[in-house]
């Protein structure tokens, strides 16, 4: 077990729905669900409460995770659609990108079961937290640009595609660690830290917070460590993390929705002196080397010699839109078709002008022109991950 790339450190099932706009018309007029109740941070109870919250993510375009009170919910509700079954998880979803282009990752897992075992790449050894098999399904919800709800005083139409994702997973949310990942990491030339953003228990987060520490005295020296945040249910659950870790992190990594999460505000991603604002204002937040944000239109490093991770940057940026385009069955060929696709002039534009801006503190890549109408949103910072490791200077 000497794999150069280890992920860690959760994983799940996920239940990716096919949406279908008939059946939540129909929801919503058998729930009675009125425009005013809408909204992307109601507590799910219910399933009617969970067409609220999938509404209220539809209306505002974005996308984002939540906590559902009851695993039954997700199952009750997936029936209702076409639906299949996938690996989840930054971890499995970047070592499954990675394998599409011939580099191999060793794993962390926290969940285990015959899913697992049928759909985790067949080269990737892993060590897993749990002994006995185990599934906490997450729900997938996808939509779509030009995506249309129509019921009631409900009218809804999409602008962009997003994805939200719904669970309650207890693997994750105890977040057990294997000691044995000390023996995966010690050959390690990348290690990827993600999953946190689950938990619930504060005194357990430091538990783990700890525990992981002491693992990471096991990786080699020159051991690069990057960190892929996520939607946490308790903002201040970030913060512990961040803290904890800060001292070992050389790569803090987000979306732009979760950039504005911390920010508590909304940005224009393609007007240069706002993210300019935005990224100092996250450089003072999170106190790492370097910020990397992958966002719609570019994906960005900010901080110490921004433009060693250039070429890191442009797997990503290619890795997530080839996913984006072809979904889950995109080959090698697919992701060489997707490096030879023109810039999006605004991105492009977008990048020049922050160059200008902020020189050498700043390395930035934008997005290609897709053609595509029918595209994957579940995954892309994960596909962007495994596309961004393999690429990293050694």
């Amino acid at each position: 077990m000497k794999e150069k790339i280890v992920l860690g450190l959760g994983d799940n099932i996920d239940y990716e729905i096919v949406w279908d706009s008939d059946v939540i018309e129909g929801m919503i007029l058998r729930y009675h669900i009125r425009d005013f109740e809408l909204s992307t941070n109601i507590e799910i109870a219910s399933e009617r409460d969970l067409v609220i919250s999938i509404l209220g993510f539809l209306k505002s375009e974005s996308g984002g995770e939540r906590f559902v009170s009851s695993p039954e919910i997700i199952e009750c509700f997936t029936q209702n659609f076409e639906n299949k079954v996938t690996l989840g998880g930054t971890a499995v979803r970047a070592a499954i990108a990675m394998q599409k282009m011939g580099y191999t990752s060793a794993l962390h897992l926290v969940t285990i079961n015959d899913d697992v075992r049928r759909l985790l790449p067949k080269d990737s050894p892993y060590v897993c937290s749990n002994i006995k098999d185990s599934s906490y399904p997450h729900l997938i919800v996808q939509f779509s640009k030009d995506t249309r709800v129509r019921a009631g005083d409900i009218d809804i139409c999409t602008n962009r595609a997003n994805r939200i994702i719904y669970n309650n997973d207890y693997d994750n949310m105890l977040m057990k660690l294997n000691e044995e990942l000390s023996d995966l990491v010690a050959h390690a030339k990348v290690f990827l830290i993600s999953g946190f953003n689950a938990m619930q228990n504060k005194d357990l987060l430091a538990q783990r917070l700890k525990a992981l520490l002491k693992i990471m005295n096991n990786l080699p020296q020159d051991a690069l460590v990057y960190y892929e945040d996520a939607c946490f249910y308790d903002s201040s659950f970030s913060k512990m993390v961040q803290v904890a870790l800060a001292g070992r992190i050389n790569i803090y990594s987000l979306n732009e929705d979760e950039l504005q999460h911390y920010l508590g505000r909304k940005l224009n991603l393609l007007n240069p002196r706002d993210m300019v604002e935005a990224l100092a204002d996250i450089g003072g937040l999170i106190h790492v080397p370097l910020i990397v944000v992958h966002s719609k239109y570019w994906a960005l490093a900010y901080g110490e010699n921004a433009t060693s991770v250039a070429k890191a940057l442009k797997g990503g940026v290619n890795m997530a839109t080839t996913r984006f385009r072809f979904g889950d069955d995109f080959t090698e060929e697919n992701y060489m078709e997707t490096d030879g696709l023109s810039q999006e002039e605004e991105g492009s534009v977008f990048a020049n002008e922050l160059k200008i801006l902020l020189g050498d503190k700043v390395c930035c890549i934008p997005s290609v022109r897709v053609e595509e109408k029918k595209v994957t949103t579940i995954g892309l910072g994960d596909a962007f991950v495994g596309g961004f490791l393999p690429a990293l200077p050694s």
